[in-house]
């Protein structure tokens, strides 16, 4: 059984090395052959997770067959529920986290009705203009019309009260209380 625990260690501890080190450059350069072992499926059966118990698994393993005098039949046992638990630490401590994280800087026209923005070229009252508007964790420029038919000068606060056919309908920000 010891080789089998040197094997599922020896095993996960090259699978982090090598996908930590060339993980980006084995995906690009196979670009999609490996795809059929994808697993769609519940997100608990992530490589990181999977490895991450094989490894757990054979580090377990090895210690209590060197520092216990349990049954070898024992010692599997006990290393299979160490590697279960840490499996499902692994998938809640760190893979779910990081599923959560995913952000897209992706927005769509449409969602930037009700946001604030700055006048960044004026907006005359018959015309159009530009506003710089925060998205996420990024800005983006866009071409703005003045809702009320007012001239609106560079540097106002403005609200983006419409959108319509790629244009936003701002209207001047009056902060003064």
């Amino acid at each position: 059984m010891e080789t089998i625990y040197m094997a599922c260690l020896i095993g996960g501890i090259l699978y982090a090395l090598v996908s930590v080190i060339f993980g980006d450059w084995l995906s690009q350069a196979m670009d999609g052959v490996l795809d059929f072992l994808s697993l769609d499926g519940p997100s608990i059966f992530q490589p990181m997770t999977l490895v991450g118990g094989i490894t757990i698994f054979g580090g377990a393993g090895l210690l209590l067959e060197q520092y216990s005098g349990l049954g070898i039949w024992v010692i599997a046992l006990i290393a299979l529920l160490i590697a279960i638990v840490g499996a499902i630490a692994v998938f809640f401590l760190y893979v779910k986290p990081m599923e959560n994280s995913e952000n897209s800087i992706a927005f769509t026209i449409g969602s930037l009705a009700g946001s604030q923005g700055e006048v960044i070229v004026p907006i005359p009252e018959k015309g159009y203009g530009e506003v710089l508007v925060k998205v996420g964790a990024g800005n983006t420029n866009q071409i703005a019309a003045s809702y009320d038919k007012k001239p609106i000068p560079g540097g106002a606060i403005v609200v983006v009260v419409d959108v319509r056919e790629g244009v936003l309908y701002v209207s001047e920000l009056n902060l003064s209380i």
